[in-house]
């Protein structure tokens, strides 16, 4: 792991030592570094000067790239990863997350668990793993979101046989 870390500090740093030693003499040569070198003539002065210039440019990277490959939450957007178009047939895709985590009423309402429901149970006390076990409902932001990413076939109505939500497909008076 610390050889892993070294590597890529190494190669954010990389570029900023260029640059240095790009602008400082070698320490190899040390009688130029004491005394600098004098061009013998103006052609071969015409030829090291586009050289010496190639050599100062190096890559300009702001910290946020050279940083950014450590964290990569700072450049990475959220994604929904909703397909618009299938590459087989074209169609649009429900996104497989949402179909597993949460069930839709026909009312237009999504149910959800309850978060960390099967998280660290141990060290929690009965009042509120019974609590964790229930299901709410999700609020309208969440269920208009979940009806973009999500196709007709999962926005119709079901009829399921002992249907445990049957009472609650339907409601009246609620606006969603």
């Amino acid at each position: 792991m610390a050889a892993a870390l070294a590597r890529t500090v190494s190669g954010l740093l990389r570029p900023l030592s260029l640059s240095i030693s790009a602008r400082t003499p070698k320490i190899g040569q040390f009688s130029s570094f004491i005394r600098p070198q004098r061009l013998h003539s103006s052609a071969e002065a015409a030829v090291r000067a586009p050289l010496r210039a190639a050599v100062c440019q190096t890559p300009r990277c702001s910290i946020l790239q050279r940083v950014s490959p450590l964290i990569p939450s700072l450049t990475l957007q959220p994604s929904r990863s909703l397909t618009y178009y299938s590459v087989k047939k074209g169609k649009r895709k429900s996104v497989k997350s949402v179909t597993q985590r949460f069930l839709r009423l026909h009312c237009g309402l999504w149910l959800r668990r309850k978060a960390g429901y099967k998280k660290k149970l141990w060290k929690k006390n009965p009042v509120r793993r019974k609590r964790l076990r229930e299901h709410v409902f999700c609020n309208k932001t969440q269920s208009k979101l979940f009806d973009k990413m999500t196709t007709s076939f999962w926005r119709r109505r079901n009829w399921y046989v002992n249907d445990p939500y049957l009472k609650y497909h339907d409601r009246v008076n609620l606006k969603v």
